[in-house]
């Protein structure tokens, strides 16, 4: 099994093309967005907003039917490249894997995955009997301890919801 450092994790990914000089439009899952641009190897990538999106063109890329070639390309980066999360906050990828358990000691399985909404995120959490749980993500008040030494967290939800 790799190192964590040395995941692979998705950070976007090459959606259309845009004008005749070999630019391409991204679809990015940094946040913000444009954020894609400051890891390796997207530094070395000229980008930038265009209307609701975002652009770039990729070294060797300089026309059109090139980046016709490109659509559908993923972005990855080594979790390596990330910086160090600050205390209390923490990388989805992080938690993906990570055992729940409510206060009362019921499982509720691992995280399948986080999504986002308007107001919190949102942490699915599946047992092996395929339930999920869509549990918020809001620290001290649902969310009562991440231990990803321990590979678990721990939370206020009640296990019948």
């Amino acid at each position: 099994m790799a190192a964590r450092g040395d995941t692979k994790l998705l950070l976007g990914k090459i959606v259309g093309v845009f004008g005749v000089e070999g630019w391409v439009k991204l679809e990015s899952y940094a946040e913000p967005r444009t954020q894609i641009f400051k890891y390796r190897p997207c530094e070395q990538v000229e980008g930038r907003t265009q209307g609701k999106g975002i652009i770039a063109r990729l070294p060797g890329i300089t026309d059109r039917d090139a980046a016709m070639g490109l659509l559908g390309a993923e972005i990855r980066i080594l979790r390596s490249a990330l910086p160090k999360a600050k205390r209390g906050e923490y990388y989805w990828t992080d938690l993906e894997g990570l055992a729940v358990r409510n206060t009362e000691g019921v499982e509720f399985g691992r995280v399948s995955h986080l999504f986002a909404t308007g107001a919190n995120d949102v942490l699915v959490a599946r047992a092996g009997d395929g339930r999920e749980r869509l549990i918020p993500f809001v620290t001290g008040q649902v969310v009562r301890e991440v231990d990803l030494d321990a590979g678990s967290i721990l939370v206020e939800w009640d296990a019948e919801f």
